[in-house]
């Protein structure tokens, strides 16, 4: 069956394996039938990044939880998963930048670049269709700044869809792009839509941000400024993660299999559709 729309998956902080959308996928397909849409017509792409940073995260903490009188270990982890992220993928001015430093900002990028080259021209068979990303926590803001690079600084040689300029529909959950924002003298947002997306598409496009409020790492982004305020479509309240672990800091990573969640973005697809 021809595809109608390609789904770009990027996952955040937290211990990942590669079959990390596995369950999120099914359940919005699900969700896709009951309300009526093929979910052969989309083309999903996750993309995988944990292993570029994950082993010194990982051997760090089996150091110091080996040998430290350390209490709430699962909340260290996440703790380290957070920091450890955000610190060994930041980029950093050109006066300070090392070759390391621009390296895991690089490679992570450039994985992502892989996996969209992959879905348009294996999948999509070099054929465009409207792409929508879901980016969690941390992958929000790595999205934004795939984007921003794009927009700026198109890398020569790749086709519109690859430049993202294809980009229809953005879904953030548990985004913490305001944090990132601080350091920034001026807070500009990314283009969205894009200025080359098909003007047919531009009334569909939308940047749907949810967030869970018992998620401390999750934020509102209509607020950080005008700019955003603009760019930014909705963002929307959801409780993720069931009565126990949904009223804690671990309702962060729940929001995968929630199903809740899934129907959220299976109607927001099906307008796409």
């Amino acid at each position: 069956m021809p595809k109608q729309l390609a789904v770009v998956m990027i996952h955040g902080i937290g211990r990942q394996r590669p079959d990390y959308a596995a369950r999120m996928i099914r359940n919005i397909e699900q969700q896709l039938v009951v309300q009526g849409y093929e979910p052969e017509t989309i083309a999903w792409q996750p993309v995988y990044w944990d292993d570029i940073l994950a082993p010194a995260e990982k051997a760090y903490l089996e150091r110091s939880l080996d040998t430290a009188s350390l209490r709430a270990h699962r909340l260290r982890e996440l703790v380290v998963t957070v920091l450890g992220d955000a610190t060994g993928y930041r980029q950093l001015s050109a006066e300070r930048v090392s070759a390391d430093e621009l390296r895991v900002y690089r490679v992570v990028h450039e994985r992502i670049r892989q996996n969209i080259a992959t879905l348009y021209h294996d999948q999509l068979g070099s054929h465009p269709v409207p792409m929508v990303v879901l980016a969690h926590s941390f992958g929000g803001h790595i999205l934004s700044n795939y984007v921003w690079d794009s927009q700026r600084r198109p890398q020569q040689g790749l086709s519109a869809f690859e430049r993202m300029n294809w980009l229809t529909g953005i879904i953030t959950f548990g985004c913490n792009i305001p944090l990132f924002t601080f350091a920034c003298p001026k807070i500009v947002p990314i283009s969205f839509p894009p200025p080359r997306l098909a003007q047919r598409l531009k009334p569909k496009a939308r940047w749907l941000n949810y967030y869970d409020p018992d998620d401390v790492l999750a934020w509102p982004l209509k607020s950080v400024n005008a700019a955003y305020a603009r760019v930014v479509s909705d963002d929307r309240l959801i409780n993720v993660g069931g009565a126990v672990i949904g009223r804690t800091p671990f309702s962060h990573l729940r929001y995968w299999p929630d199903r809740g969640f899934a129907r959220e973005v299976a109607t927001f697809l099906g307008t796409l559709l």
